[in-house]
Protein backbone atom coordinates (compact mmCIF):
# COMPACT_ATOMS: atom_id res chain seq x y z
CA UNK A 1 0.00 0.00 0.00
CA UNK A 2 1.18 3.52 -0.80
CA UNK A 3 0.00 4.86 2.58
CA UNK A 4 1.38 2.25 4.97
CA UNK A 5 4.42 3.29 7.01
CA UNK A 6 7.60 1.27 6.56
CA UNK A 7 8.51 0.41 10.15
CA UNK A 8 11.89 -0.77 11.43
CA UNK A 9 12.71 -3.09 14.31
CA UNK A 10 15.61 -1.66 16.31
CA UNK A 11 14.64 -3.33 19.56
CA UNK A 12 12.82 -2.12 22.65
CA UNK A 13 12.69 1.53 23.60
CA UNK A 14 12.59 3.10 20.15
CA UNK A 15 10.29 3.65 17.18
CA UNK A 16 11.55 4.22 13.64
CA UNK A 17 9.82 4.44 10.28
CA UNK A 18 9.83 5.85 6.77
CA UNK A 19 6.73 7.25 5.10
CA UNK A 20 5.42 6.12 1.75
CA UNK A 21 3.88 8.35 -0.90
CA UNK A 22 0.47 8.79 0.78
CA UNK A 23 1.44 8.12 4.41
CA UNK A 24 0.34 10.43 7.19
CA UNK A 25 2.73 11.14 10.04
CA UNK A 26 1.47 9.53 13.28
CA UNK A 27 2.96 12.41 15.29
CA UNK A 28 5.06 15.56 14.75
CA UNK A 29 8.64 14.98 13.61
CA UNK A 30 11.36 17.61 14.11
CA UNK A 31 13.03 18.25 10.75
CA UNK A 32 15.54 20.76 9.45
CA UNK A 33 16.27 22.55 6.22
CA UNK A 34 18.83 20.19 4.71
CA UNK A 35 21.60 21.44 2.43
CA UNK A 36 23.60 18.29 1.51
CA UNK A 37 26.40 18.97 4.00
CA UNK A 38 27.28 17.33 7.33
CA UNK A 39 26.34 19.85 10.02
CA UNK A 40 24.87 18.29 13.19
CA UNK A 41 22.03 19.70 15.32
CA UNK A 42 21.59 18.46 18.88
CA UNK A 43 17.86 18.59 19.63
CA UNK A 44 17.57 19.62 23.29
CA UNK A 45 13.92 20.71 23.48
CA UNK A 46 10.63 19.73 21.86
CA UNK A 47 9.11 21.81 19.12
CA UNK A 48 12.27 23.05 17.42
CA UNK A 49 11.31 24.42 14.01
CA UNK A 50 12.64 23.96 10.50
CA UNK A 51 13.63 27.63 10.51
CA UNK A 52 15.77 27.12 13.62
CA UNK A 53 17.42 24.15 11.97
CA UNK A 54 18.51 25.84 8.75
CA UNK A 55 21.53 24.18 7.16
CA UNK A 56 21.57 20.97 9.20
CA UNK A 57 21.62 17.45 7.76
CA UNK A 58 22.04 15.45 10.99
CA UNK A 59 19.83 15.47 14.07
CA UNK A 60 20.65 13.86 17.42
CA UNK A 61 18.64 13.72 20.63
CA UNK A 62 18.32 12.04 24.01
CA UNK A 63 14.80 13.36 24.65
CA UNK A 64 12.20 10.60 25.02
CA UNK A 65 9.02 11.16 23.08
CA UNK A 66 10.61 13.64 20.68
CA UNK A 67 10.74 12.35 17.10
CA UNK A 68 13.53 13.55 14.84
CA UNK A 69 13.80 12.91 11.13
CA UNK A 70 15.27 13.62 7.73
CA UNK A 71 13.55 14.23 4.40
CA UNK A 72 14.68 12.19 1.39
CA UNK A 73 13.72 11.37 -2.18
CA UNK A 74 16.61 9.10 -3.32
CA UNK A 75 19.22 10.17 -0.73
CA UNK A 76 20.01 7.63 1.99
CA UNK A 77 18.32 8.14 5.37
CA UNK A 78 20.52 6.80 8.16
CA UNK A 79 18.75 6.16 11.48
CA UNK A 80 20.87 5.33 14.53
CA UNK A 81 19.98 4.08 18.02
CA UNK A 82 22.18 3.50 21.06
CA UNK A 83 20.08 1.46 23.51
CA UNK A 84 22.71 1.78 26.26
CA UNK A 85 23.14 5.56 26.36
CA UNK A 86 19.61 6.14 25.00
CA UNK A 87 20.58 8.32 22.06
CA UNK A 88 19.02 8.47 18.60
CA UNK A 89 20.17 10.18 15.42
CA UNK A 90 18.91 10.75 11.88
CA UNK A 91 21.28 11.66 9.04
CA UNK A 92 20.57 12.74 5.45
CA UNK A 93 23.21 11.04 3.31
CA UNK A 94 22.97 12.09 -0.30
CA UNK A 95 26.02 11.50 -2.42
CA UNK A 96 27.55 14.78 -1.25
CA UNK A 97 26.96 13.98 2.41
CA UNK A 98 28.27 10.46 1.89
CA UNK A 99 31.46 11.86 0.36
CA UNK A 100 31.75 14.00 3.51
CA UNK A 101 31.56 10.79 5.60
CA UNK A 102 28.34 11.94 7.24
CA UNK A 103 27.40 8.53 8.69
CA UNK A 104 30.82 8.03 10.25
CA UNK A 105 30.88 11.57 11.65
CA UNK A 106 27.45 11.11 13.22
CA UNK A 107 28.61 8.05 15.14
CA UNK A 108 31.77 9.88 16.22
CA UNK A 109 29.75 12.84 17.49
CA UNK A 110 27.40 10.56 19.41
CA UNK A 111 30.47 9.11 21.10
CA UNK A 112 32.06 12.50 21.78
CA UNK A 113 28.95 14.20 23.21
CA UNK A 114 27.10 11.35 24.89
CA UNK A 115 29.75 8.70 25.49
CA UNK A 116 28.21 6.24 23.05
CA UNK A 117 30.11 3.08 22.19
CA UNK A 118 29.84 2.45 18.46
CA UNK A 119 29.63 -1.28 19.10
CA UNK A 120 26.28 -0.70 20.86
CA UNK A 121 24.73 1.34 18.06
CA UNK A 122 22.06 -0.11 15.79
CA UNK A 123 21.54 1.40 12.35
CA UNK A 124 19.02 1.38 9.51
CA UNK A 125 19.58 2.58 5.97
CA UNK A 126 16.12 3.39 4.66
CA UNK A 127 14.59 3.61 1.17
CA UNK A 128 16.95 5.33 -1.26
CA UNK A 129 18.32 5.06 -4.76
CA UNK A 130 19.86 1.65 -5.36
CA UNK A 131 23.15 0.81 -7.07
CA UNK A 132 21.48 -0.21 -10.33
CA UNK A 133 19.72 3.16 -10.54
CA UNK A 134 22.40 5.51 -9.25
CA UNK A 135 24.16 6.31 -12.50
CA UNK A 136 26.68 9.15 -12.03
CA UNK A 137 29.19 11.13 -14.01
CA UNK A 138 32.86 10.25 -13.84
CA UNK A 139 33.49 13.37 -11.71
CA UNK A 140 31.14 12.08 -8.98
CA UNK A 141 32.93 8.74 -8.94
CA UNK A 142 36.20 10.67 -8.56
CA UNK A 143 34.82 12.44 -5.48
CA UNK A 144 34.27 9.06 -3.82
CA UNK A 145 37.73 7.87 -4.82
CA UNK A 146 39.36 11.01 -3.45
CA UNK A 147 37.42 10.67 -0.20
CA UNK A 148 38.96 7.27 0.51
CA UNK A 149 36.11 4.90 -0.28
CA UNK A 150 36.85 1.27 -1.29
CA UNK A 151 36.03 1.76 -4.95
CA UNK A 152 36.17 -1.93 -5.82
CA UNK A 153 33.20 -2.43 -3.49
CA UNK A 154 31.07 0.65 -4.14
CA UNK A 155 31.72 1.60 -7.80
CA UNK A 156 31.17 -0.10 -11.13
CA UNK A 157 31.39 0.88 -14.78
CA UNK A 158 28.69 -0.73 -16.88
CA UNK A 159 29.75 0.32 -20.36
CA UNK A 160 27.39 1.85 -22.93
CA UNK A 161 24.25 0.34 -21.49
CA UNK A 162 21.28 -1.25 -23.20
CA UNK A 163 19.10 1.82 -23.66
CA UNK A 164 17.00 1.32 -20.52
CA UNK A 165 16.96 4.11 -17.92
CA UNK A 166 20.16 4.30 -15.85
CA UNK A 167 21.89 1.45 -17.69
CA UNK A 168 25.55 1.86 -18.58
CA UNK A 169 28.08 4.36 -17.33
CA UNK A 170 29.41 4.83 -13.82
CA UNK A 171 27.36 3.57 -10.88
CA UNK A 172 27.89 4.12 -7.15
CA UNK A 173 26.36 1.96 -4.41
CA UNK A 174 25.33 4.42 -1.69
CA UNK A 175 24.10 1.56 0.49
CA UNK A 176 27.52 -0.10 0.59
CA UNK A 177 29.24 3.27 0.92
CA UNK A 178 27.28 4.22 4.04
CA UNK A 179 27.53 0.72 5.48
CA UNK A 180 31.30 1.01 5.07
CA UNK A 181 31.30 4.39 6.83
CA UNK A 182 29.35 2.98 9.75
CA UNK A 183 31.69 0.01 10.03
CA UNK A 184 34.68 2.36 9.87
CA UNK A 185 33.19 4.17 12.86
CA UNK A 186 32.94 0.91 14.80
CA UNK A 187 29.32 -0.13 14.26
CA UNK A 188 29.07 -3.92 14.12
CA UNK A 189 28.09 -5.29 10.69
CA UNK A 190 25.32 -7.37 12.25
CA UNK A 191 23.82 -4.20 13.76
CA UNK A 192 23.34 -2.53 10.36
CA UNK A 193 20.07 -3.06 8.49
CA UNK A 194 19.84 -2.07 4.82
CA UNK A 195 16.19 -2.08 3.83
CA UNK A 196 17.15 -2.53 0.17
CA UNK A 197 14.25 -0.55 -1.32
CA UNK A 198 15.30 1.35 -4.47
CA UNK A 199 13.24 4.54 -4.57
CA UNK A 200 13.83 4.98 -8.30
CA UNK A 201 12.15 1.63 -8.98
CA UNK A 202 9.52 1.52 -6.20
CA UNK A 203 6.79 4.04 -7.02
CA UNK A 204 5.32 3.87 -3.51
CA UNK A 205 8.24 6.12 -2.52
CA UNK A 206 9.18 9.54 -3.88
CA UNK A 207 12.18 9.72 -6.22
CA UNK A 208 13.69 13.01 -7.36
CA UNK A 209 15.52 11.24 -10.18
CA UNK A 210 12.34 9.65 -11.48
CA UNK A 211 9.91 12.53 -10.80
CA UNK A 212 12.05 15.66 -10.64
CA UNK A 213 13.38 17.60 -7.67
CA UNK A 214 10.01 19.21 -6.92
CA UNK A 215 8.49 15.86 -5.95
CA UNK A 216 7.37 15.09 -2.42
CA UNK A 217 9.68 13.78 0.28
CA UNK A 218 9.92 10.64 2.39
CA UNK A 219 10.01 11.42 6.12
CA UNK A 220 12.39 9.07 7.95
CA UNK A 221 11.86 9.28 11.70
CA UNK A 222 13.25 7.86 14.92
CA UNK A 223 12.02 8.43 18.47
CA UNK A 224 12.94 7.21 21.94
CA UNK A 225 9.94 5.79 23.80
Amino acid sequence: MFSELLKYDLGAGVEAFSTRRESELPYPVIQGHQVHEAKVAFIDRPGMTREELEGYDVFVTTLPGVAIGVRTADCVPVLLYDPVKRVVAAAHAGWKGTVLHISEKTVELMAAKYGCNAADIKAVLGPSIGPDSFQVGEEVAEHFKNSGFPMADIWSFQGKGDGTPMSGGHHVDLWKANRWLLEQAGVKPENIQVCGIDTFKDESFFSARREGVQCGRIINSIKLI
